[in-house]
């Protein structure tokens, strides 16, 4: 069996199968993964991203995003700093945050990366369209988690495992750079571990708030 990449569990199932790969299940956070053999390289993986056309130009990129925008936005202090994690080709959320007065920075493994962004505190953090790429997204989520001040906010965009039948016919898992699916039991379990409190705003938005002030 496989390990689980969030949470390291050893008691992993089959889920789902297709003619492409394998979908493995962890029964203790019920994580849906691809197996590592069958992931793209960073280079198969970056020709992927470079197809993107996302752009804070678009209108229409602007009102997806401002599913997780809004609702964060609304709980967030005035002057509140953030980072963009997973920016990726045409950062947008940061620059919706900066016109509405939050200082951002960025960082993605191809498009910007900037590791000393990493060693700062925030906020609040976001990452849209993101969970979902990241091969070892237990240590990333913790990573996170670890960067945000007292009382800040993490904030994902990821649609969510609703079934094995609707997975099984789910346009999300014919993306090859999505290999890690979460539920809304994943996500409050990734809550505890972390000790932070978990809301769903929309169908595919996740905020997390680290415990104290």
């Amino acid at each position: 069996m496989l390990t689980c990449p969030l949470c390291a569990s050893g008691q992993t199932v089959i889920y789902h199968r297709d003619a492409r790969r394998e979908y493995h299940q962890c029964r203790c956070c019920e994580l849906v993964f691809v197996p590592p053999g069958q992931r793209l390289s960073p280079e198969e993986e970056r020709a992927v991203y470079d197809q993107h056309e996302n752009s804070p130009d678009d209108p229409g990129y602007r009102r997806f995003l401002g599913r997780l925008f809004e609702p964060l936005r609304e709980r967030l202090a005035p002057g509140s700093r953030g980072l963009d994690f997973g920016a990726g080709p045409g950062p947008t959320m940061s620059v919706m945050f900066e016109e509405a007065g939050h200082p951002m920075a960025i960082y993605d493994p191809f498009y910007a990366p900037h590791p000393e962004v990493l060693s700062c505190r925030y906020d609040f953090i976001t990452a849209t369209e993101v969970v979902e790429h990241l091969f070892e997204p237990g240590q990333e989520l913790r990573r996170l988690a670890s960067m945000l001040h007292p009382g800040g906010w993490l904030g994902l965009m990821t649609k969510r495992v609703q079934g094995r039948e609707a997975f099984a016919h789910w346009h999300y898992i014919l993306d090859p750079t999505h290999v890690a699916f979460f539920s809304e039991t994943t996500f409050h379990q990734v809550a505890r571990e972390l000790g932070m409190l978990v809301e769903f705003p929309a169908a595919d938005v996740v905020l997390m708030q680290r415990r104290g002030r």
